[in-house]
């Protein structure tokens, strides 16, 4: 009878740590995604922990596929150090340099669409007053009719039997 073997050598757990720092690198442009919506757009504080959450939880479906696939499905410490070691070292070396290229980006699109933007916002105020107005007409209008029911015995609402149940 052959037993599996049962653990690693010091090359395979070698060869998993830089896997797993490799992996971290993904994780940190998985991050950039996120980033990069926070900067397109503005996100109050829920959003953002809520953002920060979902992150997490698939963070937790890479690393337990990544211990399975990779690792015969054991979960080892040096995995969480590779990707932490690998998220930091991309986070501080091309991750700020992608989310700096965004920010310039963005800006720049900002300010090309800065005066359309503008005329949007004077078309709206003044289409807001007449609006208004119109509508303050319209209320008075309303108000001016009187919808009458007609008077008839076999409708509900005349019929005084059923007024006297109710009762």
């Amino acid at each position: 009878m052959r037993v599996p073997e049962t653990f690693f050598s010091i090359q395979e757990e070698v060869t998993l740590f830089l896997l797993s720092c490799v992996a971290g690198a993904f994780i940190g442009i998985f991050y950039d995604i996120f980033r990069t919506l926070r900067l397109m757009i503005k996100h109050n504080f829920f959003f953002v922990i809520a953002e920060d959450v979902f992150f997490l939880a698939c963070y937790a479906v890479f690393l337990s596929a990544f211990a399975s696939v990779q690792a015969r499905g054991e979960l080892r410490f040096y995995f969480v150090i590779g990707n932490a070691l690998g998220f930091t070292l991309y986070f501080f070396t091309l991750g700020t340099f992608v989310i700096r290229t965004f920010r310039k980006f963005f800006g720049l699109i900002s300010r090309i669409f800065a005066p359309v933007k503008n005329l949007y916002s004077i078309l709206c105020r003044k289409v807001r007053g007449k609006f208004v107005e119109i509508s303050e007409n319209n209320v008075k209008f309303i108000k001016k009719l009187k919808f009458l029911l007609p008077n008839d015995k076999h409708l509900l609402y005349n019929n005084n039997e059923s007024k006297k149940e109710r009762t």
